[in-house]
């Protein structure tokens, strides 16, 4: 079915609609989901997320009579937006990070040694903290954690340098 049907379909039908798009965007949409949170969410996470995106379409949809020219832009533009409020969501919880359950931490650093490293980002602060489990664990991109926090890209970078330079002393405090 093209999206042209299934506007008119959501037009005369919206629940009808609305159970179309569903069948055919689902794998597109847990694809954005996936790329935007793998690493952060419990798969039952993105499976919530994907419900609240087709949960978000049907309600702006209704909003502007299903008036729109492509649903596959109109709902990744909701995926989008609703993936980053999630991604903020579980990255400013404590217990969402959890630095022993990474694949991505150095090889030079030993199990041993983890807790002392959490504990030493941590007493970084904010916005330190997120900046270094996004650069560090997660290998996020300067920019893309600059745009993400608000920040300019170069203001990103003094962090991080200043950030190893307390991190390295608070590292030496706890040895």
């Amino acid at each position: 079915m093209s999206d042209r049907e299934l506007i008119r379909l959501l037009k005369s039908s919206p629940e009808q609609g609305l159970a179309a798009v569903v069948l055919r965007y689902t794998g597109y949409v847990m694809k954005i989901a996936r790329t935007k949170l793998d690493g952060i969410c419990t798969p039952e996470d993105m499976e919530e997320t994907v419900s609240d995106i087709f949960f978000c379409f049907y309600q702006q949809g209704q909003k502007c009579g299903f008036e729109i020219r492509s649903i596959r832009a109109y709902i990744s533009l909701i995926a989008e937006r609703r993936c980053i409020d999630v991604f903020r969501q579980h990255i400013r919880r404590e217990d969402t990070v959890s630095l022993d359950e990474t694949d991505n931490v150095s090889a030079s650093v030993d199990n041993d040694d983890h807790d002392t490293l959490a504990e030493g980002i941590k007493r970084l602060g904010e916005p330190d903290t997120s900046i270094f489990i996004r650069k560090y664990f997660y290998g996020q991109k300067t920019a893309d954690i600059a745009k993400e926090l608000h920040m300019k890209p170069n203001t990103v970078d003094k962090r991080i340098s200043r950030g190893l330079v307390k991190l390295r002393k608070i590292l030496e405090e706890e040895k």
